[in-house]
């Protein structure tokens, strides 16, 4: 693999690297920090997020970004790869006493030059809702923490809103607020809207309207973060108990689920056409989950310890045809696949609808992705059709092509009725762009729908009691620097627990929930690269690059293959680093 190779190369910063694409260089002129610029030193701290905004000004610097380091936060105008940072004038800066800012997110359809409108989760549990254009705190909810004392992990406004927003706590509880609401003077009282294995949705009973409209309590320990889907209709959430669920947001229902290898998982992302989602955990695995099949359909091995962030690429793609010596398709379909990812949710998805259904299949699309860990790795996938679609002849298995397979019937809207296929003769995989590996079986994507939609793949985890999943907490105590690759008599022995235990519902290794390694493929990553001396927490893909931050408080800009322009030098000196 890409970090093999020993002693002090190892430790050393990569400061560029080369995909199938071109050369990726580290910006030192676009970092990002504390106007000091000096480390944070992160210990017991909450970790360094970063959000985006563009505020569609005429000037076209719009960007602006806001970072939360330590007690601390910053809004300033993000220049990207164009011009350097000038760190000594933030738009807005505000230090907090008592308690750290643990997450934030703009919401992205109110956003003018003149006012945006930007949600801060904290450590105890409270949420503002500020203006750092005009320095305004509008509002403060959960302020006497009388709906949820826990941190807050996750903070996100509900995609088409205004006005609603999710909140994730680390008790393992969702709340729905309104921001014209007020969110009471006496601990609110809940009614049960709806109740499933596993997850129990509450209204606040109320006679005048109050925060929070309801209430989700989703698995067991923590719910570290959740994601809509592109098109907004449905919600995937990871949990400390291992599980991903993927919620029908409107009608509270639960489309599918899956578990992890073992421990929690920390980070999910949706593909852009939302017909896969990825996981990343303290198993140091991405996993990749299809909605459409509710299945596990490849596992990435690359990190050497927790994977903290995933996330895909909308803006790199993969074109090739079927025959690798010529193009068969017009100039407009390539240009068409090519910049499929510039545009957003709804023509990303109608454009690879249209696709799938073509009757011919003269191109096909890889979907890049990248996480980052607390190994201090980047590493960038691609997801290939050989892995998507095992049941094409090996012949026509070739890395670094892929996934939009003309016999897969299409999904207009990942919201309109998708039905999940059950589980058929599992065929022989081909496994180009994996690790070396006998061939294994896996469930068919073409298999019918007679066992009754998400019944198939939720039936195994509804008969789980919660006296059963309080027994996996033993599984949590995966050390950080704990490797897939060398995995020790201790937690081999706790793996053969599981395995003994396989009549036991609660123990999911080796079913559709939890496929065992070999069942399904291992990717390998195209880069796995350490760029920083402290964990990563922030992987962000923009137009013209990639943004990652690390706990030390530096949010490096990435530039793109060809997007680096001629800058003029930076007047501080560059991060030591070495060439790949």
């Amino acid at each position: 693999m890409a970090t093999e190779g020993g002693g002090k190369e190892m430790n050393e910063i990569k400061t560029q690297f080369t995909t199938r694409e071109g050369l990726y260089k580290l910006l030192p002129h676009s970092e990002y920090s504390r106007p000091n610029r000096v480390p944070f030193s992160s210990q017991g701290s909450n970790p360094v997020r970063v959000s985006f905004v563009n505020l569609n000004d005429q000037s076209g610097n719009g960007d602006r970004l806001c970072f939360n380091v330590g007690r601390e936060l910053y809004f300033y105008i993000y220049k990207g790869v164009r011009k350097a940072a000038d760190l000594s004038k933030p738009i807005d800066k505000r230090i907090y006493k008592g308690t750290q800012p643990t997450c934030h997110d703009f919401n992205h359809l109110t956003a003018t030059a003149e006012s945006v409108s930007l949600l801060v989760g904290f450590s105890a549990g409270q949420v503002q809702l500020i203006d750092p254009i005009k320095k305004e705190t509008s509002k403060l909810f959960n302020e006497e923490r009388l709906i949820d004392k826990s941190r807050v992990t996750c903070v996100r406004w509900v995609p088409g809103s205004e006005s609603l927003f999710l909140v994730a706590h680390s008790s393992g509880s969702m709340y729905l607020y309104n921001v014209e609401h007020t969110c009471g003077t006496t601990a609110p009282h809940y009614q049960l809207l709806k109740q499933g294995e596993s997850f129990a949705v509450h209204t606040c009973k109320s006679k005048s309207t109050r925060n929070p409209l309801l209430k989700w309590t989703v698995g067991e320990g923590a719910l570290n973060e959740f994601a809509f889907s592109p098109d907004g209709k449905f919600l995937a959430c990871v949990s400390q108990d291992g599980f991903l669920r993927v919620f029908r947001f409107d009608s509270v229902e639960l489309h599918g689920t899956m578990k992890s290898y073992f421990g929690g998982l920390l980070c999910v992302c949706w593909s852009p056409d939302g017909r896969y989602l990825v996981t990343g955990g303290e198993d140091d695995l991405v996993t990749v989950w299809s909605f459409v099949d509710c299945r596990v359909m490849a596992r990435g091995h690359g990190h050497k310890s927790w994977v903290s962030v995933v996330a895909f690429d909308p803006y790199t793609t993969s074109v090739e045809e079927s025959d690798p010596m010529e193009f068969s398709g017009s100039d407009e379909d390539f240009q068409d696949l090519l910049h499929f990812g510039r545009d957003r949710a709804n023509s990303t998805q109608s454009r690879l609808s249209k696709r799938n259904s073509a009757e011919s299949r003269p191109v096909s699309v890889t979907y890049r992705f990248g996480s980052v860990g607390q190994d201090t790795q980047l590493c960038l996938w691609d997801l290939t059709e050989d892995v998507l679609f095992p049941h094409q002849p090996l012949s026509r298995a070739r890395t670094h092509t892929n996934v939009m397979n003309a016999t897969n019937p299409a999904v207009g809207s990942t919201g309109n009725s998708v039905t999940t296929p059950g589980n058929s003769a599992p065929p022989p995989l081909p496994r180009s762009n994996s690790l070396p590996h006998s061939a294994v079986s896996t469930a068919g994507s073409k298999s019918s729908v007679a066992d009754g939609a998400v019944a198939s793949g939720v039936s195994k985890f509804a008969t789980l009691s919660l006296h059963d999943r309080k027994d996996r907490h033993h599984e949590k105590d995966h050390k950080r620097n704990h490797s897939m690759g060398h995995i020790s008599s201790k937690s081999s022995d706790k793996l053969n627990l599981v395995t003994k235990a396989r009549t036991d519902p609660a123990k999911t290794l080796g079913t559709a929930l939890c496929p065992r390694m070999e069942d399904v493929p291992l990717l390998e990553p195209l880069v796995c690269k350490k760029v920083a001396h402290e964990r990563l927490t922030v992987l962000i893909f923009l137009e013209d690059c990639i943004v990652t931050a690390c706990q030390e408080g530096f949010i490096c800009t990435w530039g793109r293959p060809g997007k680096v322009g001629s800058l003029s030098s930076p007047h501080q000196a560059s991060p030591p680093g070495t060439v790949v």
